[in-house]
């Protein structure tokens, strides 16, 4: 049975994930490297097991947040298809079975705001764990006069954590913001979509979803 760790010794995938990165970076995007998909990994098997699914389901989860930005080597536009794509076969080759890869696949291909929605548990549990993941540690512009606006609200959040109460059933993420760098209305400008698909994950998870910026609650 192919597991997480499997995965993570993969020469292939470890390949096309530094290698997507540093496509990103070289136009400009805040990191997608190991870092990013380290905490995403842990964060989806957090949020399975801490709701009661099953340990094959969180390991699911963990394998689909180590591998949800493989497409980025291909491009930043449909990344979210092409990375399910390559997972599919990469899955495949390595022996594990039908189901599980369409599991795994199906929350890859459905992870993006621009066309993504939590169509199974997994697809669900990546959405949260993956938007979740805003801080100043990700910004790779060390130039602050150009920032951009993704850049500058990355770089504002100073503290961000996702919050899973099993037994009220509610999910919240929580930001400490530097309002001086970003006006919290700077953050929906961009973040809003991304929000909204977090909300739709987590009601799919049988879960209210909770957004709070510097201890006001504003979903």
């Amino acid at each position: 049975m192919i597991g997480l760790g499997d995965i993570k010794r993969n020469t292939m995938i470890n390949t096309f994930i530094s290698k997507g990165n540093e496509h990103l970076g070289v136009i400009g995007y805040t990191d997608h490297g190991f870092l990013h998909i380290s905490l995403v990994s842990r964060l989806c098997r957090e949020i399975m097991t801490k709701l009661g699914y099953g340990e094959r389901l969180a390991e699911l989860a963990g394998i689909a947040g180590y591998m949800h930005d493989i497409g980025n080597v291909v491009n930043r536009n449909g990344h979210s298809q092409s990375g399910s794509l390559m997972a599919m076969e990469i899955l495949r080759r390595m022996g594990m079975d039908t189901e599980e890869v369409a599991v795994i696949c199906a929350a890859i291909g459905n992870h993006d705001e621009g066309s993504g929605h939590p169509v199974n548990e997994v697809a669900a549990a990546l959405i949260l764990a993956d938007k979740s993941h805003v801080h100043r540690n990700r910004v790779r512009n060390t130039d602050v006069a150009t920032f951009d606006i993704h850049d500058r609200v990355n770089y504002a959040v100073e503290h961000s954590i996702l919050n899973i109460d099993e037994h009220e059933k509610v999910i919240t993420m929580e930001l400490v913001i530097d309002t001086n760098i970003c006006p919290v209305m700077e953050y929906f400008e961009i973040f809003l979509s991304r929000m909204l698909l977090c909300r739709r994950a987590a009601n799919f998870l049988g879960c209210e979803f909770e957004l709070i910026i510097n201890g006001a609650k504003l979903l």
